[in-house]
């Protein structure tokens, strides 16, 4: 569970990070309809990071600074932090928690690849969304870090 968890985190915390650089301040204020802005987007995924990493640990979930950079440097620090071996055994952890109001336990497997990993990967592509729809020029190399295209490549049918 550690390779699900803290390098698939630690990289897209990054990618965020990266995005955030580029968007500049007033483009983090920007939401889709009624959702989060941008920023309170990314600061969310940041707080999933450690919200599912800490206790599949078996370590308590820390508070994190409020400004977005500071918690994404905090969050990368902590789960860097974290080792192989405090994982281990993870598989049979049950784990209680809260989903918006609803009160929940789950297996170890349902809690990180059921809600954990789909609410971080939703935080972060809403705020990927908020800062496009604010037309910030972002592509999906920002977004994962992999792809890359030549300068004013499109996909037109």
């Amino acid at each position: 569970m550690y390779q699900a968890t803290v390098p698939v985190f630690r990289h897209y915390l990054s990618r965020i990070a990266d995005m955030v650089a580029i968007a500049g301040p007033e483009a983090l204020d920007h939401q889709i309809a009624d959702a989060f802005p941008a920023r309170q987007q990314f600061a969310t995924a940041a707080g999933f990071s450690l919200r599912i990493a800490c206790p599949l640990a078996g370590r308590e979930v820390p508070d994190l600074p409020q400004a977005l950079g500071p918690r994404l440097a905090v969050a990368r620090a902590l789960l860097g932090a974290m080792k192989p071996a405090e994982f281990e055994g993870a598989e049979a952890r049950v784990i209680t928690h809260i989903a918006g109001q609803a009160e929940l336990r789950q297996t170890a497997e349902d809690f990180l690849y059921l809600y954990g990993l789909p609410n971080f990967f939703f935080h972060v592509t809403m705020g990927y969304a908020a800062l496009r729809a604010a037309g910030v020029a972002l592509g999906k190399a920002d977004f994962d870090g992999f792809h890359l295209y030549a300068p004013g490549f499109r996909f037109d049918a």
